[in-house]
């Protein structure tokens, strides 16, 4: 292109540099940053471990919850025949069932006491006697109707956990001594009800098989 007379040359460009790195989108101080300090991993822990003991005692509370409900309303009676035994209805019959239901409720607060002698016939009659309330300690009170006995008969020793079967709560057996012989002792207790049953002239293996079918047959709940 031709030049105006009288006219100036144009300035010659000048480049333009690029630079290799990315320029800052803020003003730098000049300072370099301090790094973010980590996030405490011990409070995590903390969290994480209040939060899991606080779901096991809930779970906890709402199985104890659920198995007092379960467990409460029993109902226990005296049937007039159970595991090939009978109940004696003569006048001392009746007259020690009423002294051994009379002494447990004398210890154990009960809202309702039963109690009978059964026999098979031979001199080997077994005191069966119990009650209904609710019990929110089972196993404390069936140790506080275990001394009962022991106060009474000579002291239960050997006591040891037995399978308490699809009623559930604790049972127990053990021997006491009576006329000289050990006599096998053993009790149950849920949060509905306890009872004890005494087995002069058996062994603790067979006192403990008849005392689950004499509960069988004496307890239900509503």
């Amino acid at each position: 292109m031709s030049e105006r007379p009288g006219s100036a040359p144009p300035p010659e460009a000048t480049p333009v540099e690029i630079a290799a790195d990315p320029f800052p989108l803020t003003e730098s101080t000049g300072e370099e940053k301090e790094e973010r300090a980590p996030r405490s991993r011990t409070k995590t822990i903390v969290l994480s471990s209040l939060l899991a003991v606080s779901l096991a005692g809930a779970s906890v509370l709402g199985y104890v919850g659920w198995r007092i409900a379960s467990q409460k309303d029993a109902t226990l009676t005296v049937p007039a025949k159970v595991a090939g035994l009978t109940v004696d209805s003569t006048d001392e019959g009746r007259s020690t069932a009423d002294y051994l239901q009379t002494a447990l409720s004398a210890d154990v607060a009960l809202d309702r006491a039963v109690g009978a002698v059964y026999t098979d016939g031979s001199a080997n009659d077994v005191l069966f006697f119990g009650g209904t309330t609710l019990f929110w300690t089972p196993e404390d009170d069936l140790v506080t109707a275990f001394d009962l006995v022991s106060d009474e008969q000579g002291s239960v020793t050997g006591l040891h956990d037995v399978p308490a079967g699809p009623l559930g709560g604790t049972m127990k057996c053990g021997t006491t001594k009576a006329d000289g012989a050990d006599m096998p002792v053993c009790g149950w207790a849920d949060h509905g009800s306890l009872a004890l049953a005494m087995f002069p002239g058996r062994t603790v293996d067979d006192s403990a098989k008849l005392f689950s079918e004499i509960r069988a047959a004496a307890q239900t709940r509503n």
